[in-house]
């Protein structure tokens, strides 16, 4: 997976600063040239401490305010760093090279390393993998997932019909209850239990290995961000319509293009709502209004905070 020398930064990479921040970068190209991004952890005196999106903003607002970051372009509050103020880039292909090539230091490295060739054998291309969350900068715990990245639409798709096939032959397994429950906790999202684990179970991107949850979450490596639309909020809309189109619904951000006269597509920025729909099926979308500034075009964000409050996609059966 080659990066562009100009600009080498990935979404789902992690940045690191001499403050001991720790950002995941969330972007494709420059923001005013600096790193799109969102803090993610923080140096505390036992280690990395995950800090969530509302403490994230507060420790920068009184600390760091230089991170804070608001796009003209996407008129949305982000976090964003200059290349100079960068004292480490942590690169999930990378890394996992380095896990798979050493001894496994715990249980959850040695479930990666058993995972990979399982991965690979069922069509996998390993030069196409990354590892991202915890284990990117060694602060896993025995409770941790592993994330992994795939690099490319065509090989994201492959490795989920890999996932699939794996399943279904028993070597990995789709998520119990508990680990469900686990998942459908820790996303705080708005829709039931049933709701959701009945939506996470068909889109085969995180499955089980030995007892732990990995997920697998794809950056396209061919985009190129020279969209130059300015978007106004609006306000919040809840509303019933129909997937035309899911081919971007696994990207970063996925895509969902909709039938409907005004709202155009659905942009999510929060994994829990990935994947969600397929074409031709009927949706119950909520989330934030945004209008194209010069066409008045209009889009839905779903994710606009990383806990997604009052934001979802819900796939509405005939029998509802």
């Amino acid at each position: 997976m080659n990066r562009q020398p100009d600009f080498p930064f990935l979404p789902k990479d992690f940045i690191e600063t001499a403050e001991g921040l720790v950002f995941a970068v969330v972007s494709y190209g420059a923001q005013d040239g600096k790193v799109g991004c969102f803090l993610r952890y923080v140096q505390s005196e036992s280690g990395w401490k995950k800090v969530g999106t509302d403490a994230a903003n507060q420790l920068l607002a009184e600390h760091y305010p230089e991170y804070l970051y608001h796009s003209q372009q996407f008129d949305a509050a982000f976090h964003a760093v200059p290349p100079e103020r960068i004292v480490y880039h942590h690169q999930p292909e990378q890394v996992l090279a380095q896990l798979l090539a050493g001894p496994a230091c715990d249980d959850i490295v040695q479930r990666l390393q058993r995972l990979i060739p399982i991965l690979v054998q069922y069509g996998t291309n390993i030069d196409d993998l990354g590892v991202t969350g915890s284990l990117l900068i060694s602060c896993q715990k025995a409770s941790s997932d592993i994330d992994l990245v795939v690099y490319g639409r065509e090989e994201f798709h492959r490795t989920r019909l890999g996932i699939q096939q794996a399943v279904a032959g028993g070597v990995l397994s789709l998520l119990g209850n508990a680990l469900m429950r686990d998942n459908f906790q820790r996303r705080m999202g708005e829709l039931s239990y049933d709701d959701f684990s009945w939506h996470e179970n068909r889109k085969f991107n995180k499955a089980v290995i030995d007892g732990t949850k990995f997920d697998i979450g794809m950056v396209d490596v061919q985009v190129a961000e020279n969209e130059q639309k300015q978007y106004q909020k609006q306000g919040v809309l809840t509303l019933t319509t129909h997937v035309v189109d899911d081919q971007f619904s696994f990207d970063f951000p996925a895509r969902y293009a909709l039938d409907h006269d005004v709202i155009s597509e659905v942009l999510v920025f929060t994994q829990t709502y990935v994947g969600q729909a397929k074409t031709g099926e009927k949706i119950e979308v909520s989330g934030a209004v945004e209008l194209d500034v010069a066409t008045g075009q209009g889009r839905l964000i779903v994710g606009s905070s990383r806990e997604a409050v009052g934001e979802y996609i819900k796939v509405i059966n005939d029998n509802e």
